[in-house]
């Protein structure tokens, strides 16, 4: 079967015919139907401090999978030859297309234990979204934010991850309120929900936030996130788009501040997603495109042309 695999830092996706999967005991395979592409693979194919995570090469990218179960290996119970299933990429030790083999190919091999079951009213494609972008988002604003309602909650970013951050904190109650210089996704962030839009985070300044979510991460807005929470208020970092940053250690301090890494979640918060957006309560903008597309894909959010999610149709 083919599969688009990484190689090398900085190399093109190379499409290589590799061996169709077998089960072994306590694993299932999948037809793949959707696989999301994400800024990750982006920070794979262009930093070199990835290489780290990805030991051996060459490698099937794609970490955000769902599909259908049609093989089981020995021992497994809890699964059923037919079940809709997304894969969560953080449940076992080998995270698919980085430890392991991914989701940008037909089919894939993976422990029953990481499987998350689809609810019937789920596309593929929202299934394979909600496996990262879906759960990281989550994660971080329900989980590590310790959301409450009520609270009056700042979003950084209003991408893949921060348009979804943003809705389920308006589901959740909150007042919400978005940073996001790119104002062409201003009208999105009003169908949100949310309570207003500015372009930079320095406009928050003094503004007494109870959390802030910073699914962006580019220095300045971890920065200026510190200077808008109130005292003993909550920042959440999620966003890698800067690697380094400088703070005032004075607004650290002075205001008590919680600053928070958020990575990840688990199946429990793919879960919860799954039911917000089969409910339809979380509708996260989405473009489909094509297995043939991944590599165009890919070069398409590293140049921000993406708004929303990018997920591939892999096959019906």
């Amino acid at each position: 079967m083919k599969a688009w695999q990484f190689t090398m830092t900085n190399e093109p996706l190379v499409l290589n015919e590799v061996p169709e999967p077998t089960p072994g005991p306590g694993e299932v395979v999948l037809d793949i139907k959707a696989a999301g592409l994400c800024h990750s693979d982006v920070g794979a194919m262009t930093d070199p401090g990835w290489l780290a995570i990805i030991p051996n090469r060459p490698i099937t990218i794609g970490h955000e999978i769902a599909g259908v179960v049609t093989a089981l290996g020995e021992g497994v119970t809890d699964v059923k030859l037919g079940d809709r299933v997304g894969v969560c990429p953080t449940a076992s030790a080998l995270a698919p297309g980085y430890g392991r083999d991914g989701g940008f190919t037909y089919k894939h091999r993976v422990l029953a234990g990481d499987l998350v079951p689809m609810p019937d009213a789920l596309s593929f494609e929202m299934a394979a979204l909600g496996t990262d972008a879906g759960m990281t988002a989550y994660q971080a604003m329900v989980v590590r934010g310790d959301l409450k309602p009520g609270m009056k909650v700042g979003v950084i970013g209003l991408g893949g991850l921060g348009q979804i951050g943003a809705r389920v904190a308006v589901l959740k109650g909150a007042e919400v309120h978005v940073a996001e210089k790119n104002e062409g996704v201003w009208t999105l962030a009003k169908e949100l929900g949310v309570t207003s839009v500015v372009s930079d985070v320095s406009e928050w300044a003094g503004q007494g936030f109870d959390l802030i979510v910073d699914y962006a991460g580019f220095g300045t807005t971890t920065a200026g996130a510190l200077k808008a929470i109130r005292f003993d208020g909550r920042v959440v970092q999620v966003g890698m788009g800067r690697l380094e940053t400088t703070l005032d250690i004075r607004d650290l301090i002075l205001n008590k501040a919680q600053l928070l890494g958020s990575m990840g979640g688990t199946k429990e918060d793919i879960a919860a997603v799954y039911e917000l957006i089969g409910s339809g309560d979380l509708k996260p903008v989405v473009t489909i495109i094509g297995f043939d597309e991944i590599p165009d894909g890919i070069e398409r959010l590293h140049q921000g042309k993406v708004v929303g999610r990018l997920v591939a149709h892999i096959a019906d």
